[in-house]
């Protein structure tokens, strides 16, 4: 029984960095439930270095901060007469060359790349996308459990997810004139990808929630997937302009009696 309904979808995913990124988990798990994947790279070098693990997919080059890219992704994707039944935007970036300073000392041009490239592309790829998109489809993008803690090694990208959070309210408003497109949220914990091992600190904050977690466990790459893969699925259409957090509890559980003894004991 195909539960999910997803067999024989057409849906487009950006962001494979490599095996241990949220977005291949996505897609490996789409195709395993009979989707039709196309995947959207930054650029030719990716898309060679992805060459062996994406061997025989159909893979595009699009760098979201050039607009023409976009727009030549949309007109190569039009070639394929058949609607887009989802979008995955998995595409994040933050300048962290300097190191983590006070966000106080954030510049604009981190702060504005970081928008463009984190959440501007999203609202950018759904416009150019719009003609291609099947009337009930579904897209999702990779945000964070929380936008209101200040964790200081996440940099600035907290307030840069919390307004991508918001475009899925405004991006659903204005597409339910004409259709019935959902636009939606994973909103992942500390996760152990390539790209959030260059954080500067993340690593002590992800052995930190590890012991957060109820579980006492840190959540899967994959556990934020299969959210993704419900959010993408007609089993969902009730859900609209949502953050689904993923965090296997931890929010939960800061007060932990060991975490406390731990830290009064120092």
């Amino acid at each position: 029984m195909d539960f999910l309904a997803l067999s024989h979808k057409r849906v487009v995913v950006f962001g494979v960095a490599n095996r241990k990124s949220v977005a291949y988990a996505i897609a490996k798990t789409l195709e395993e439930n009979g989707a039709l994947v196309e995947y959207v790279v930054r650029s030719e070098k990716r898309r060679e270095e992805l060459g062996k693990l994406l061997s025989g997919r159909t893979i595009h080059c699009c760098d979201v901060e050039h607009p023409e890219q976009i727009d030549s992704l949309a007109q190569q994707l039009a070639k394929n007469a058949q609607p887009i039944s989802g979008v995955v935007h998995s595409i994040a970036f933050a300048d962290y060359s300097d190191g983590i300073k006070p966000f106080h000392e954030t510049t604009r041009k981190q702060f504005l790349q970081a928008i463009d490239i984190s959440c501007f592309s999203l609202i950018a790829i759904c416009n150019a996308l719009k003609p291609l998109l099947a009337e009930d489809a579904s897209v999702v993008t990779i945000s964070i459990s929380t936008t209101r803690m200040a964790s200081e090694s996440y940099g600035f990208m907290a307030p840069v997810k919390a307004a991508l959070d918001s475009s899925l309210a405004f991006l659903a408003k204005s597409f339910s004139r004409f259709s019935r497109v959902r636009f939606n949220a994973v909103g992942a914990g500390l996760l152990k990808t390539s790209a959030s091992a260059g954080i500067p600190g993340y690593v002590d904050a992800y052995l930190f929630a590890e012991k957060a977690i109820p579980r006492g466990e840190g959540l899967t790459t994959q556990e934020a997937a299969n959210t993704a893969i419900f959010l993408l699925s007609p089993r969902s259409s009730g859900i609209q302009a949502q953050t689904v957090i993923v965090d296997a509890g931890m929010s939960t559980n800061y007060f932990d009696r060991q975490i406390i003894e731990r830290v009064a004991g120092q």
